[in-house]
């Protein structure tokens, strides 16, 4: 399995707003700017972000994202199925009914082994993914980041809003 990149991206960008104080927002741009990356792209992602309901957008000059509902109401699967979707890992295209032992495909009553176990791979990953809330990204993220980067974090945010 792999995700996209978008994704990566605004977990941690919706990480970073759930540290904000209420009805603070940053830009998309000063979120690129935090985390060195290209502004437009992550721009669509968070678009993408906002119609899955995940962040809110405000516009004006202290407009930006801000989270939508509270962090422990955001799991992992909401923002991993905001940005690729909600279609399975794996696209069964039946190459068993093809070839020179191919036969009629409705000889065949069920879907084939290896789509059945795949999909089961896929519902036990969405599961856990929908265990994991932003809140415990964010408990998980205060715990391992290191002191020197944590100060040059707040550093900079308090240059945004003071």
């Amino acid at each position: 399995m792999r995700l996209s990149e978008g994704v990566e991206w605004t977990v941690h960008c919706c990480t970073l707003l759930a540290g904000l104080p209420p009805d603070a927002a940053l830009s998309a741009k000063k979120l690129a700017e935090f985390f060195d990356v290209p502004p437009d792209y992550l721009a669509k992602h968070m678009q993408q972000m906002s119609k899955a309901g995940i962040v809110n957008t405000k516009k004006g000059p202290n407009g930006g994202y801000s989270l939508a509902k509270p962090a422990r109401d955001i799991t992992l699967l909401d923002m991993v199925e905001a940005i690729d979707g909600r279609v399975c890992s794996f696209k069964c295209t039946e190459i068993r009914q093809r070839g020179p032992s191919g036969v009629s495909p409705c000889s065949y009553k069920t879907p084939c082994g290896i789509a059945r176990a795949m999909r089961k791979a896929d519902q036990v990953w969405r599961d856990e993914l929908r265990k994991t809330t932003l809140a415990d990204l964010q408990i998980i993220g205060l715990r391992e980041t290191p002191p020197e980067q944590m100060n040059k974090a707040i550093t900079w945010l308090k240059g945004l809003f003071t």
